[in-house]
């Protein structure tokens, strides 16, 4: 009885901070700040008794909470988590706490945009833990509002204007969903005609036997929208000017959750319904997700911009992510989720230190910097622990995620695979090159007057460092969780097999 609503309690806690701040004067910074850590570390608090009550020898939704809304459309307002939706839970609000203090800082409108940033934590939160499809999509547009007066009004001007990466990234986002609804509208209006009943339950809907034509158009209706969402090439160009026009704590979100909309969604909802238009189109999107791979590595290997680095890094690694869903067995997929969570904790970390280091030196040409380590110890070991991890180092969550999903997807697509491996090689060269030359060498007296992170500056470092090295350590953690999510989705669609072998 006590866990009823704490689903509810996860999700409303972030929005109720956010009205607490509104009715805040805007010159009490502090009060500010600390009602937002209060709302998002009292979410994370929640979100991991959530995960440590969830009873993985029962498996499938559990804390469902459901709540009649629009009747004659079938539509409840929904809750619940499995297997795979307790991993983006877990790191929508590791990732929404971290955020907070990566902008401790911040004094010029602080209010606004801690508001927002409270609000925008809510909507990724809520697309996670949510079972009913048109709730799914109401959290997805609560998303892009606040994202866009983020950007433009506190986001950087370095090479792109902050106005322009936040319509940029809007419009692409928009584009996306637009596809998305017309095949939600699509799927309702089939299911009605199949079953009779008028609802928009993700379980119910995935219960359904629906036409193979239907199920591939729709299906590539879906992959296109969440496809678009998740960066994937040749729909990636919105993602790195996003990330470099953003503030620290939105890059964060951007990089680390919001894009895991798009792998979760297709996963959750375009693969688990229609699994059939699946198998069509996953060639396709492994084709496609080579372009991501290399395409993105080789374009990190000429950035001189730290963000932009981090940027197209992440489109790269997006690649991994869709190659482990494409492959269509539950060793790619379970590798795929893993990736999602692995490369959100990396990113934020990584985004964590740039927005650190350009708020004191203001710039993020890497050429501009040389020796950091002798002065900024502390926030070289945070680049060299996201930097390690985005290159797959054995002993941290990143090397799980990628090796599942290559022994996954080498059945499916051996040639592709063996592609996508390379990206490895290409990440190693642009990580090691980029740090090598900003952290160590000559030390460069320009920057002796720059001071190492401390004091709540490290609470990203901690929180972000402790969760990578927690996932590789002890992958069994996350993995316990995810296979028997994925392993119930294979279990329902029935068409997917193992490696193939089966």
């Amino acid at each position: 009885m006590m866990y009823d609503n704490i689903l509810l309690a996860t999700l409303l806690i972030p929005l109720l901070g956010a009205v607490l701040i509104m009715w805040m004067p805007a010159s009490r910074h502090q009060l500010i700040k600390y009602t937002a850590a209060a709302g998002t570390g009292i979410s994370l608090a929640l979100s991991l008794l959530v995960a440590l009550a969830y009873d993985k020898d029962v498996g499938g939704m559990q804390f469902v909470l459901t709540i009649p809304w629009i009747k004659d459309l079938g539509v409840n307002f929904a809750l619940g988590v499995d297997g795979i939706s307790i991993p983006m839970l877990l790191l929508t609000t590791l990732i929404g706490f971290s955020a907070v203090y990566a902008s401790w800082k911040i004094v010029d409108r602080a209010k606004e945009f801690f508001v927002l940033l409270l609000i925008l934590i809510a909507g990724v939160m809520g697309t996670f833990i949510t079972t009913d499809l048109f709730i799914f999509l109401l959290f997805y547009e609560v998303v892009v509002i606040p994202i866009y007066l983020l950007v433009i009004m506190f986001g950087s001007t370095k090479r792109v204007t902050k106005e322009y990466a936040g319509m940029k990234l809007t419009i692409y986002l928009l584009i996306g969903s637009a596809f998305l609804l017309a095949g939600v509208i699509a799927l309702f209006i089939k299911a009605q005609a199949v079953s009779g009943t008028a609802s928009m339950d993700m379980a119910f809907l995935g219960s359904l036997d629906y036409p193979i034509g239907f199920q591939v158009w729709v299906f590539a209706f879906m992959a296109f929208g969440f496809g678009t969402l998740l960066s994937m090439f040749p729909f990636h160009a919105w993602s790195p000017d996003g990330y470099a026009g953003a503030p620290t704590a939105v890059s964060m979100i951007h990089a680390g959750v919001l894009k895991k909309i798009g792998g979760y969604g297709l996963i959750r909802i375009a693969l688990t319904i229609l699994p059939e238009g699946a198998q069509v189109i996953a060639p396709i999107i492994a084709v496609l997700a080579i372009g991501n791979i290399v395409y993105a590595a080789l374009i990190c290997l000429s950035q001189k911009d730290l963000k932009y680095i981090v940027g197209y890094s992440s489109v790269s690694h997006m690649g991994y992510v869709l190659i482990g869903i494409a492959a269509l067995n539950i060793v790619s997929l379970n590798g795929a989720v893993v990736m999602m969570f692995a490369h959100g904790v990396m990113a934020a970390l990584f985004f964590a230190m740039i927005g650190n280091l350009y708020e004191k030196s203001h710039t993020r040409n890497i050429d501009d910097f040389g020796g950091l380590a002798h002065q900024m110890p502390r926030l070289t070991a945070g680049f060299m622990i996201a930097g390690l991890a985005s290159l797959g180092l054995p002993g941290m969550v990143n090397f799980v995620g990628e090796f599942t999903i290559f022994v996954g997807a080498f059945a499916s697509f051996k040639a592709i695979t063996v592609l996508a491996i390379s990206g490895i090689v290409f990440t190693a060269l642009y990580i090691l090159k980029s740090l090598g030359t900003m952290l160590f060498g000559p030390r460069n007296e320009n920057w002796d007057h720059l001071q190492d992170v401390k004091g709540v500056e490290m609470i990203p470092l901690l929180v972000l460092g402790i969760a990578i090295f927690t996932g590789g350590f002890f992958p069994f953690i996350l993995m316990d969780f995810i296979n028997g999510g994925v392993g119930e989705i294979v279990q329902h669609i029935g068409a997917l097999r193992i490696g193939g072998m089966m």
